[in-house]
């Protein structure tokens, strides 16, 4: 059976816990608090109880059993495939523990960390075993929010990306791969502009908080719920990505000031798009695409109204 080691039981740690025991992984779950992993662990029981509840999970009981609370750091790497780091968020304690799992862990065993924003580069460089370490960022939570990111250091080996690609993917998670180091990554780089321009908006009297919010929850995020950004603007023009890009990009280019003149949506950025975008573009494309993405919201919609908001 594949071993996982957790190590750090609070939040995520918990969570990538249930992730991999549901999947059918083996599980040692470490702590350096004291009686911190025994609690996590009954945490996770309930995680896994609620997931059953929403047919997410087959076997709650039999997950849980799959996780251990193990006696040390040592004792949770040993014959670990992948360790997924869950520690505090600064430069010093991810290097101080990335030495001590290099030091410990077999050789074989993949050293993934859970950060936010701190590069893989920043605190692997000087390790021996550094061709093994990556980040690997999930959302929180990890066991309800499947996207985890995937960031090498420069000297990462392929084959371990690869062998951590595949790991996640068994756990049901949906890995996306970074080609080059870039601080926070892609998913916090996407939330940090439009996070940005929500409180830029409010700041400025534009519109409320409160409106601001129904933009996302009424608006946007109905489509980006299960289309992204490029998906989202092949729909809302005849011609696809590029006609849209030649239409709206200059306007858009308009808005983003900090861009010190460079134009985002230009055609050299575009050709790069689509040069990896699948499907010609069509209008008997979008029109087909359209229909799908239609009755996908309306069933979005009606699971809206059949539920209830969330307490105030």
């Amino acid at each position: 059976m594949t071993k996982i080691a957790i190590v750090g039981s609070g939040l995520i740690g918990r969570a990538w816990a249930t992730v991999f025991a549901s999947h059918g992984f083996e599980v040692a779950l470490h702590d350096v608090a004291p009686g911190a992993a025994e609690a996590a662990r009954a945490h996770i029981g309930t995680n896994l109880e609620e997931l059953a509840s929403h047919g997410l999970v087959a076997d709650p009981k039999g997950s849980l059993v799959r996780i251990r609370v193990a006696s040390g750091l040592a004792d949770a790497l040993q014959g670990a495939d992948l360790v997924q780091e869950n520690g505090p968020e600064t430069v010093e304690a991810k290097q101080k523990l990335f030495a001590e799992m290099d030091a410990l862990a077999p050789s074989s065993t993949i050293l993934a960390s859970s950060t936010s924003f701190i590069m893989a580069s920043v605190f692997s460089e000087s390790l021996k075993g550094r061709a093994r370490c990556l980040v690997a960022h999930p959302v929180n939570p990890p066991h309800l929010v499947p996207i985890v990111e995937l960031a090498p250091a420069p000297w990462t080996d392929p084959a371990v990306v690869e062998r951590a690609k595949a790991l996640y993917e068994q756990a049901g998670q949906v890995p996306i791969m970074l080609r080059k180091e870039k601080p926070g990554f892609v998913l916090n780089r996407l939330q940090a502009v439009l996070l940005a321009e929500a409180f830029r908006l409010v700041g400025e009297g534009v519109a409320s908080a409160e409106d601001v919010d129904k933009t996302i929850r009424d608006g946007l995020g109905l489509r980006w719920s299960f289309m992204g950004p490029f998906e989202t603007i092949e729909l809302n023009a005849p011609g696809g990505i590029p006609d849209y890009c030649t239409r709206y990009g200059a306007s858009l280019a308009r808005m983003q000031p900090e861009a010190g003149g460079v134009d985002p949506f230009g055609p050299e950025t575009v050709a790069t798009v689509m040069s990896e975008w699948p499907g010609t573009q069509s209008a008997e494309r979008v029109r087909h695409l359209s229909e799908w993405r239609d009755t996908r919201l309306a069933a979005l919609q009606a699971h809206k109204r059949a539920s209830a908001r969330k307490p105030v």
